[in-house]
C-alpha cells in the first residue's frame, strides 16, 4: 500500500495532519445521472492545489459532454476525504463526491504516525469498495491523500490510470506510482524525465479566468495581493504584519489584499487596522482570478497550481517557496520561473521584513520591470493544459 508521502502542499498549519473521515460517505453510487458508458473517477482533495486544477478538467469533460452524441458521455465522480474544503468546492461545482478514511503520514512521528498508519488498512477496503462500485474506466490522480492508494489498486485492477504532476521535481509517490500508472500529464520539461514514454507534456489546468485578465497599467495606489495556499501562511503572515511600519511611508499609494486561513485571520486583519493601510483581508478567497486582476504585484508561496495561475495570468510575483514541501518542490517550481525571468525568490530561511519590503518597493517603483516580469510569466503560460488533459482522459476512457 501507498500511503500519502507529502504534506498538504502550501499549508502553514505545518505540524498538523488531517483526520480520518469518519468512514465511507457521500450520494449512493447509483445516485448520479448514468450519461453514458464512459465513467471517470477523479482523485483529488485536501488543497485548493488539488481541488481547483482537478475541477477544471472536469468541468471541460463536462463541457464536451453536453455536446455529445447520445450515449457518448460522460460520468464523473470524485474520490475524497472529510476535508472541509473538498466538502464544500466539489459537491458546490455540481460533482458527486466520495469520502473514505484516509491520514497522511509524512511529516509526523510517535504516537500520531501509529494512529494515521491504523488508517491504511481502512483506506484501501473503502477505496476499493468505490472501485468495485463505480467501476470507472480511468482513474485520474490529482494530488491529495488519496491519490497513491486509488491509483495503485485501480492499477492492480487493470484500469487505465492518469497520473497529473504539476510540479517541476516529482514527489515521492509520484515517483514510485510512474512505473505503474498508464500515462503521466505533467507540468514541466523538467518532470517528464522522470516518466520516460509515458509523459506527456500538457502544462497545469487552470481555471479559464485566470487567462482572461488583461495586463494592468501599474500606477498609484499600487495593490499587493498576499497568499499563501488555501490554508494561508503563517510565515509570509508574520513576515508582512512585522513589516508593516516599513511600509508606513507608502501608505497613500499602497493597497494590500490578504488571504490569511482561518488561524491568522483576525491577527492580520488588527495589525492592518492598526497601521492604517487600506487593506482587503481574508481567510479564504474563491475569486483568486478577481484578486489577480486587482493586483500589480502577488507575494505568494510556490505551489504548482499557484505558479500555473501566475503564468496563466501573466502576474509578476515575489514567490517564497514552502520549506517543508517533501523534496524541496516548491524550491524547485521556484527557480523555474526565476530562471525564466517571471517571478522573484525569497527563500524562507532569508525571509526579512526588510527583505520583503526592499523587494516589493523596488519593484513597485520600476513600472517597466513588472511589465517585463509579467511578459515572461505568459511566455511559460500552456493555456490549453485543461484541454489536453481531457484528450488524454477521453483516450484512456475509449481503450478501456
Amino acid at each position: 500500500m501507498i500511503a500519502v508521502n507529502e504534506k498538504v502542499e502550501g499549508s502553514e498549519n505545518e505540524g498538523q495532519v488531517e483526520k480520518a473521515a469518519p468512514g465511507l460517505t457521500g450520494p449512493p453510487l447509483g445516485a448520479a445521472s448514468r450519461v453514458g458508458s464512459r465513467r471517470v473517477l477523479m482523485v483529488a482533495g485536501g488543497t485548493g492545489g488539488h481541488i481547483y486544477p482537478a475541477l477544471a478538467v472536469a468541468n471541460e469533460l463536462r463541457e464536451r459532454a453536453s455536446h455529445a452524441a447520445p450515449g457518448d458521455g460522460i460520468e464523473i465522480m470524485f474520490l475524497g476525504t472529510n476535508r472541509e474544503l473538498e466538502s464544500r468546492l466539489i459537491p458546490a461545482a455540481g460533482f458527486p463526491l466520495r469520502r473514505v478514511a484516509a491520514a497522511g503520514l509524512m511529516g509526523i512521528g510517535g504516537w500520531r504516525k501509529i494512529q494515521n498508519l491504523v488508517v491504511l488498512p481502512r483506506t484501501a477496503i473503502e477505496t476499493a469498495l468505490v472501485l468495485r462500485e463505480f467501476s470507472p474506466d480511468v482513474v485520474v490522480g490529482i494530488g491529495g491523500y488519496l491519490a497513491g492508494p486509488a491509483l495503485l489498486q485501480a492499477a492492480l485492477k487493470d484500469i487505465p490510470t492518469l497520473l497529473i504532476e504539476p510540479n517541476a521535481l516529482p514527489g515521492f509517490t509520484n515517483r514510485v506510482l510512474g512505473p505503474m500508472v498508464r500515462l503521466a500529464a505533467v507540468a514541466t520539461d523538467e518532470a517528464a524525465s522522470f516518466y520516460g514514454a509515458k509523459a506527456r507534456l500538457t502544462g497545469q489546468p487552470v481555471r479559464k479566468e485566470f487567462a482572461r485578465i488583461v495586463p494592468k497599467k501599474h500606477e498609484a495606489p499600487f495593490t499587493v495581493f498576499v497568499l499563501g495556499g488555501s490554508q494561508g501562511s503563517s510565515a509570509i503572515n508574520q513576515c508582512v504584519m512585522k513589516s508593516l511600519p516599513l511600509f508606513k511611508a507608502r501608505a497613500a499609494d499602497l493597497r494590500f489584499i490578504h488571504q490569511t486561513g482561518e488561524r491568522d485571520y483576525n491577527a492580520v486583519r488588527r495589525a492592518f487596522e492598526e497601521s492604517g493601510f487600506g487593506c482587503d483581508v481574508h481567510s479564504f478567497i474563491e475569486d483568486v482570478p478577481g484578486m489577480f486582476a486587482r493586483a500589480d504585484l502577488v507575494i505568494s508561496r510556490a505551489g504548482a497550481t499557484a505558479v500555473a495561475e501566475l503564468a496563466a495570468a501573466g502576474k509578476a510575483a515575489v514567490l517564497i517557496p514552502f520549506p517543508g514541501a517533501t523534496d524541496q518542490h516548491q524550491l524547485e517550481n521556484a527557480q523555474a520561473m526565476e530562471r525564466a525571468g517571471s517571478a522573484y525568490v525569497i527563500e524562507q530561511a532569508a525571509l526579512t521584513p526588510e527583505r520583503l519590503v526592499g523587494t516589493v518597493l523596488d519593484l513597485l517603483a520600476r513600472p517597466d520591470r513588472l511589465r517585463e516580469l509579467e511578459q515572461a510569466a505568459r511566455r511559460r503560460a500552456r493555456p490549453d493544459a485543461t484541454e489536453r488533459i481531457a484528450d488524454l482522459i477521453e483516450s484512456l476512457a475509449s481503450r478501456s
